[in-house]
């Protein structure tokens, strides 16, 4: 077995980190296996090495440890660059040049039958689709914001099943084999973007290679990415990568309901350290 952890450097690590990175570690160390920490800094406006440098300490005093160096997706773009390439030449993707106002303005009136929002956010109706598509030859642009035309994407893995393992639990209990209804996928997911501008990739591209190149046999994340996991399956059998087990766990959230999220320092892992907690207080706040 092998997880990983791969938070973004752009805020400090809060209780729900900690809950998702003991998860993945206790899991891979009950089986004997090895647990990786990889840093998500594709997003180079907002990534900072300080708080890169806080991850590393906040882990290391809740006592993990993880083989060195750590892969960083920012080292990573020729690989992103080439599966963009793939795709791009097998007529999967296309331009995109639509503002957010654009798409609540094109959903403001949806059609019968076709979801509003998916795991992306809003279902992107499509306005782009056939004016931003390659020409034959065309090459990759350097930078574009790139989405994946998910009805020829369906239609390339000849609309068969698919699937994936799931040892935890999704949203609503879901456990075991999931199938997933490729048919299904234009209509309540939509055209994901798979590289944005300035970043070379988006988060669903990149989750999926680095997974594959660091042998990542069971991914460990939080249940609000369950519906998510759809486009990882398709994007891996797309690319010919292998589907790993997946492993969605509970959410840690406040006295409202809600998740925790970067911005809530209240919670940070770092100001319970300056209080005076130990490592396993913290175990004991996230339940473990």
């Amino acid at each position: 077995m092998r997880t990983r952890f791969a938070p973004s450097p752009t805020g400090p690590l809060h209780l729900g980190h900690a809950f998702s990175a003991l998860t993945a570690w206790e899991l891979a160390h009950a089986a004997g296996g090895e647990f990786l920490l990889r840093i998500e800094d594709i997003d180079r406006s907002r990534a900072r090495a300080e708080w890169e440098a806080r991850i590393f300490d906040d882990l290391r005093w809740l006592g993990l440890d993880w083989p060195e160096p750590v892969m960083r997706q920012s080292a990573r773009l020729p690989a992103y660059r080439a599966a963009l390439e793939r795709l791009w030449a097998e007529g999967l993707l296309f331009i995109c040049g639509c503002t957010r106002r654009d798409i609540e303005t094109a959903l403001s009136a949806p059609q019968e039958g076709v979801s509003r929002h998916g795991p992306d956010g809003p279902v992107y109706p499509g306005t782009c689709r056939q004016a931003g598509r390659p020409r034959p030859g065309a090459t990759l642009p350097a930078d574009a914001v790139l989405r994946l035309d998910m009805a020829r994407a369906v239609a390339a893995i000849g609309g068969t099943g698919l699937a994936f393992t799931e040892t935890g639990a999704g949203p609503d209990g879901e456990s075991g084999t999931i199938a997933i209804d490729p048919a299904a996928l234009p209509r309540e997911i939509g055209d994901v973007v798979l590289a944005r501008r300035g970043m070379g990739s988006s988060y669903h591209l990149a989750v999926v290679i680095d997974d594959a190149e660091q042998d990542i046999t069971d991914v460990v994340r939080g249940r609000d990415l369950f519906s998510a996991t759809a486009i990882h399956v398709l994007l891996q059998r797309l690319l010919g990568l292998p589907t790993p087990r997946y492993h969605h766990h509970r959410l840690i959230r406040d006295e409202a309901g809600r998740r925790l999220a970067k911005r809530d320092d209240a919670r940070a892992i770092a100001k319970y350290r300056a209080e005076g907690a130990r490592p396993e207080d913290i175990r004991a706040m996230v339940g473990l």
